[in-house]
């Protein structure tokens, strides 16, 4: 299943070459298509580093630890900025290498591992008992009797006390 992309390919490409190719403002761009400037000057510097690769939608890429490590060591060393190492590494956002800067502070390299995702596999929950061939012994029959009576009897009082709560109400309601 892919993900849902906001902004088709023709329509970034279309908001590019109006800021490179007429000259137009990338505010006069953003006001004109009600879109957020910040949108249309990431996408104008994917085009200007990649060409028209960098506009096509990305697909969620799951980063290697050694990747993970480069970029930052490159920032360290090369003093980038966000946006700069953004470009470079073509990360399509800057929260993703705070992520990681975030979680390198914290927990050093293991930090940078991926994640599982979503719920876990396992859960606690009770499995139905299997039905077996075996007859059921006398004190087991009893057992599951007994169970079903005590079962029966607490739907009972649960019935009579909505009635007896219900003729409540109506007399409260008859009485002026």
């Amino acid at each position: 299943m892919e993900r849902k992309v906001k902004y088709d390919y023709a329509f970034k490409l279309e908001c590019v070459r109006l800021v490179i190719e007429k000259g137009y403002s990338s505010e006069a761009v953003s006001n004109e298509k009600s879109i957020s400037e910040s949108n249309i000057r990431r996408w104008v510097s994917f085009y200007r580093a990649y060409g028209t690769i960098g506009l096509l939608p990305r697909k969620n890429r799951v980063y290697s630890i050694d990747f993970k490590q480069k970029v930052l060591l490159s920032i360290d060393k090369d003093l980038l900025s966000l946006r700069e190492a953004r470009l470079k590494f073509n990360i399509p956002s800057d929260s993703i290498i705070i992520r990681w800067k975030r979680d390198f502070a914290n927990f050093g390299l293991e930090g940078l591992s991926s994640k599982p995702k979503g719920r876990p596999r396992s859960m606690n929950f009770k499995r139905k008992q299997r039905k077996t061939d075996k007859p059921l012994t006398r004190e087991e029959e009893l057992l599951k009797e007994l169970e079903y009576l005590r079962a029966e009897n607490e739907i009972l009082k649960k019935f009579n006390a909505l009635v007896q709560a219900e003729q409540a109400n109506q007399n409260k309601r008859l009485k002026p």
